[in-house]
């Protein structure tokens, strides 16, 4: 069996907390070390960001997959849902909630180590039509990279390969790919670099989703049999406990 919610669900709560302090707090040095300087500061927040998501799914995918993302929990469940692969119901929902506070406590917690205020909202609004339409790319991208590794059964490669995208999706997209209903969520309570204004977050969220669903329609296009891989997602999950983990 796998191992427990609880312990899959902490590990969602704890790797999406440090990947939201890792985007904002280096958001937050960038500014302070090149104030003059926009595109250093985006590229100074987007290796930062790409390493430690690498990093994180090496540490917290043979707990819990590494997801750190609803779209990618949703997908995972929607997916394998017929063939008893992937999330089930209460795991989507564990997981959620886990990634969502997750979220908002590593925003907190970027906040409290630049000595700023532990929350306050974003003034950096981040709404249009271009914008949304970058969201919709950067999530479906990210989902259908996700599947597609564990359809071919190269998970190994998924630490590299998600943070890569997401470092190059931060350039190639000009919403700066958040591409994470959760993370967005975290980053409205953040008024520093890498924050969104509140009133920007549900088209944010609705174009994630949209993302989402665009990138089911694609896997079944391209990568027919995705959903017997939805264990696998994003890196495979142990079979059952053991001493060593």
């Amino acid at each position: 069996m796998r191992l427990s919610l609880a312990r899959r669900a902490s590990a969602e709560l704890a790797g999406t907390a440090l990947l939201v302090t890792a985007v904002v707090g280096s958001g937050i040095a960038a500014a302070r070390m090149s104030p003059s300087d926009v595109g250093l500061q985006l590229l100074e927040n987007a290796i930062a960001t790409a390493l430690a998501l690498g990093a994180l799914i090496l540490t917290f995918g043979p707990v819990s997959g590494a997801h750190f993302n609803p779209v990618v929990s949703a997908v995972d469940w929607w997916l394998g849902r017929r063939t008893g692969t992937g999330l089930t119901g209460s795991d989507l929902a564990a997981y959620t909630a886990a990634q969502t506070a997750g979220a908002i406590a590593g925003c907190v917690l970027a906040n409290l180590m630049f000595d700023l205020p532990a929350a306050s909202w974003s003034q950096t609004h981040r709404t249009g039509e271009n914008l949304w339409l970058a969201e919709v790319v950067a999530t479906g991208g990210l989902v259908v990279l996700v599947f597609a590794l564990a359809r071919t059964g190269r998970t190994s490669a998924a630490p590299a390969a998600v943070g890569a995208y997401i470092g190059a999706a931060y350039w190639f997209t000009s919403s700066t790919s958040f591409a994470n209903p959760a993370v967005t969520v975290g980053r409205a309570i953040t008024d520093t670099f890498a924050g969104i204004a509140p009133t920007s977050v549900p088209g944010f969220v609705i174009a994630q989703l949209v993302g989402g669903l665009l990138a089911v329609a694609a896997l079944a296009a391209w990568y027919p049999g995705a959903e017997h891989a939805a264990d696998a997602v994003l890196l495979p999950r142990l079979a059952q406990e053991s001493d060593t983990l």
